[in-house]
């Protein structure tokens, strides 16, 4: 088995990865670990995310495991500075390999969501029906005519008003919907099957994880 670490930006996707990922990558010979995000300091954990904070988490876990990987959200770097995801992902590598002893790239997978993992559940619009307080039939035409607005779920865009999570929350309103309580539960709903089926760079992501325990 190889031990592969996610690193993750918070609560919400470390728990989405014990919930839908730990089991299925198991049968690809994957042993999942999951840390959050933390501060040098050790008193923050999860968001703030910047480049350089990124790095030197995992290069302090690097030689814990065989191979270490990330789950971040592109909406919430700090330091994006017009980058996009491709870029961000390769300063990421070169951050962590400038700080790193023995440091192999092959070991190595920074991986950056688009926009925010509240993007994947997008996947399968009557999932939200777990979100049982606020759940109706407007609320289910709205949550679709955003999706039908894109291409994929990974395509909804990001901006302080309209990215995933902020959208999920203005159509449900105020105390409905708990990003941590609710958002791992519907992606378990909906499956990675499905996901994977509408979330192309989702899809990749998972295939190379799976492709570490077979090499």
């Amino acid at each position: 088995m190889r031990n592969v670490c996610i690193i993750c930006e918070g609560h919400t996707e470390a728990e989405f990865v014990i919930r839908c990922m730990i089991e299925h990558l198991t049968k690809y010979n994957v042993n999942v670990h999951t840390q959050i995000l933390q501060a040098p300091s050790g008193n923050h954990r999860g968001g703030r995310v910047t480049v350089e904070r990124l790095a030197r988490h995992m290069s302090h876990a690097y030689h814990s495991y065989d191979r270490i990987t990330t789950l971040v959200d592109f909406y919430g770097f700090r330091d994006r500075n017009g980058r996009g995801k491709a870029e961000i992902e390769t300063a990421i590598l070169d951050a962590m390999q400038s700080r790193t002893t023995g440091f192999d790239p092959r070991f190595v997978l920074p991986y950056v969501q688009m926009y925010e993992f509240e993007g994947l559940l997008f996947s399968e619009i009557a999932a939200f029906a777990w979100v049982q307080d606020g759940w109706n039939q407007d609320v289910k035409a709205k949550l679709q005519k955003v999706r039908d607005a894109f291409n994929t779920p990974e395509d909804i865009n990001d901006n302080p008003k309209t990215a995933p999570s902020k959208r999920i929350l203005a159509i449900f309103g105020a105390g409905a919907y708990s990003k941590t309580e609710h958002g791992p539960l519907i992606a378990e709903v909906i499956g990675l099957e499905k996901i994977r089926s509408q979330c192309p760079a989702f899809d990749d992501w998972l295939g190379r994880l799976e492709a570490w325990g077979q090499s």
